[in-house]
């Protein structure tokens, strides 16, 4: 039997993860846990999204091959199976516990939706989800097609994403370690040693966006007041598990081992028929110009086959914005990134720089073939001409420019990444090293 909650968080508190918890915890009482939790990202360019716009999916039942270490829960573990029996446990007596949870979690500003069901969502509900604006009406068809049971509460958006959560059939996948505070550290400064952080991400080669190396920082910590003490994410569960046991905080109250979809692109629409906005896009095209706006951040105009576009590289992305700073008019890019509506355009989450331009700069004012003087300027535009000779020239010397920038995959830091969005270890590549040379 599935279970998928989504929606019971605020931009200022709660944590859908830690619900999740709170329901293996109870329902594991009388059933198994089959597979580990999932925690599936959906749309990030979602305008009324809370943080992470994260649905978090369960399947319960009778366990039976492998068992794995899934968590630990108050001092107790927490199994999972790799897959179950036929028996499947009613589903009015699930709904009944988990939404109890649901209600005594979800904070005032959530719109919570809970679904159970036998039979999972048809996949292209999750690939509308995680690309594109769902409607609430279209997740309660579906919940109706499959038969399924339904608990909501304040507008009921959160049934959207249980639904389109609940519907993942991994293509690519990730897993995450959480580990949650005790309660009543909630909302304190958290307690963590960042050089046990630093050895891990070192030391574990499958673990992904937890350390800054260049600027020297920790990016797996949240700041705000949730549960959560820190999130550790990686393709081998084996390497999370050390990574937990590396990292020095403070207690942990409880830890989850979920299957995720972080760090996959799923999000991205890679040929699209047109450019609508709450949505992400690849799209390439011809480097135009780009100018510095207040508040730091960068702009650039490219030409497309959608006509112009503007992509932002802003402020938070730090280094990031020197690449557009050292791209140049002619140069070929792709960029990866999400359409706002309103100003429209693209913010990048990686840029493909496909081919550089050659740029020339003058080294002197022309040289006179007759009487080999450096020729003198007539005006702006007029060209050079000789005093002495009279003989003129329409270009001064010049030389081909150094490029900062090459052909290559660039993305920000660490710590302005989407959750969603594949980095370049996953990806196999690193940044031109001229360019990060350049940054030093």
């Amino acid at each position: 039997m599935y279970v998928s909650v989504d929606d019971t968080d605020s931009v200022s508190g709660g944590c859908t993860t830690y619900l999740a918890t709170e329901i293996i915890s109870e329902l594991c009482k009388d059933m198994d846990l089959i597979g580990y939790p999932r925690l599936v990202r959906l749309n990030p360019a979602t305008p009324w999204k809370t943080r992470g716009n994260g649905s978090l999916v369960m399947r319960f039942g009778k366990g039976a091959g492998k068992r794995m270490l899934a968590g630990n829960i108050c001092g107790e573990d927490i199994f999972c199976f790799e897959t179950s029996s036929s028996y499947e446990p009613a589903a009015e007596d699930i709904m009944r516990r988990a939404a109890m949870l649901v209600e005594a979690h979800s904070v005032k500003e959530s719109d919570p939706g809970l679904v159970v069901s036998r039979r999972k969502p048809s996949q292209s509900m999750y690939w509308k989800g995680v690309r594109t604006i769902v409607e609430k009406s279209a997740a309660d068809a579906e919940i109706q097609r499959i038969g399924a049971c339904k608990y909501e509460a304040g507008n009921g958006r959160g049934i959207v994403g249980a639904v389109c959560g609940m519907a993942w059939r991994p293509r690519d996948s990730t897993h995450e370690v959480i580990t949650y505070r005790a309660k009543d550290r909630w909302g304190t400064g958290r307690i963590f040693e960042p050089v046990s952080i630093r050895e891990a991400d070192r030391s574990l080669p499958t673990t992904f966006n937890s350390w800054e190396e260049r600027a020297g920082k920790v990016a797996m910590v949240p700041s705000t007041p949730c549960p959560v003490m820190y999130g550790l994410r990686g393709d081998d569960p084996s390497d999370l598990m050390k990574g937990k046991d590396m990292i020095r905080s403070e207690p942990a109250d409880r830890w989850m081992m979920f299957l995720t979809n972080q760090g996959t692109d799923d999000h991205v629409i890679r040929r699209p028929a047109a450019m609508v906005p709450n949505s992400s896009y690849y799209v390439d095209g011809r480097v135009i110009g780009s100018k510095h706006i207040p508040g730091g951040h960068v702009l650039m105009s490219m030409e497309t086959r959608f006509g112009t576009m503007t992509v932002g590289a802003y402020e938070p992305s730090k280094e990031f914005r020197l690449l557009f700073d050292n791209l140049s008019e002619g140069d070929i890019i792709g960029v990866t990134g999400e359409l706002r509506e309103e100003p429209r355009t693209i913010n990048a989450e990686k840029v493909l720089v496909i081919s550089v331009a050659e740029r020339y700069e003058k080294t002197s004012n022309p040289v006179c073939t007759g009487c080999g003087r450096t020729m003198e300027s007539v005006g702006a535009g007029k060209g050079y001409r000789c005093r002495r000779c009279r003989t003129s020239a329409e270009s001064p010397m010049t030389r081909k420019a150094v490029r900062w920038v090459k052909e290559g995959w660039y993305e920000p830091p660490v710590a302005a990444r989407r959750h969603l969005s594949k980095p370049l270890k996953r990806m196999g590549l690193e940044q031109p090293v001229e360019f990060v040379n350049k940054r030093i």
